[in-house]
């Protein structure tokens, strides 16, 4: 079974290698503009649907699997920082409270779709101003929903998860690899 992982994440990248699993990346430029939606849940649920039915178009002969994650604060979905500014302003939000954390799977095999949105509560401790500057002084905030990295150098600032560590690195591992070897087994 060939598997395909639709992404630019370096980081799913990593949880696939550590899931033993061996795949191929060939990650599509899609538009993530989802407009019509209700809940955070629903948009990174068309999201991911979305990069893996551009996938699949590709692949139809293998496994696809796609993921979106977003952070959401007080029903506010914070994607990645494109300025300094930003990042500032949603580590500025999140420390001190909680958020959620969602990430949106996608794997399709045969034509036979499973998608399914995993949720991880997350718990950021107090941080000064001069913390804040600290963290977005490097590139760490750049590329990630929410401007951090729960297994980076954020990482001291995280007090508490209530849910899968995996999931707000981008891919709630344990499902996912339950599902693939549903899939696989299928064949």
């Amino acid at each position: 079974m060939k598997i395909v992982l639709g992404s630019k994440s370096p980081r799913r990248k990593e949880l696939l290698e550590q899931m033993g699993l061996e795949f191929i990346v060939d990650a599509i430029d899609v538009e993530e503009d989802v407009k019509d939606f209700l809940t955070p849940q629903e948009y990174v649920m068309k999201t991911a649907i979305k990069k893996g039915m551009e996938t699949s178009k590709i692949h139809p002969a293998d496994l696809v699997v796609c993921a979106d994650t977003i952070v959401v604060h007080n029903n506010k979905i914070l994607e990645k920082p494109k300025t300094k500014e930003e990042a500032r302003q949603m580590i500025d939000e999140l420390q001190g409270d909680f958020h959620h954390v969602y990430t949106a799977v996608y794997l399709e095999k045969n034509q036979e779709v499973k998608t399914f949105v995993e949720e991880t509560k997350v718990f950021i401790d107090e941080m000064t101003s001069q913390e804040i500057e600290e963290y977005i002084s490097t590139k760490e905030p750049y590329d990630k929903a929410g401007a951090y990295a729960i297994q980076g150098f954020f990482g001291k600032y995280i007090k508490s998860i209530e849910g899968d560590f995996y999931n707000v690195m981008g891919l709630p591992v344990n499902k996912v690899y339950r599902e693939i070897k549903k899939l696989g087994n299928k064949s």
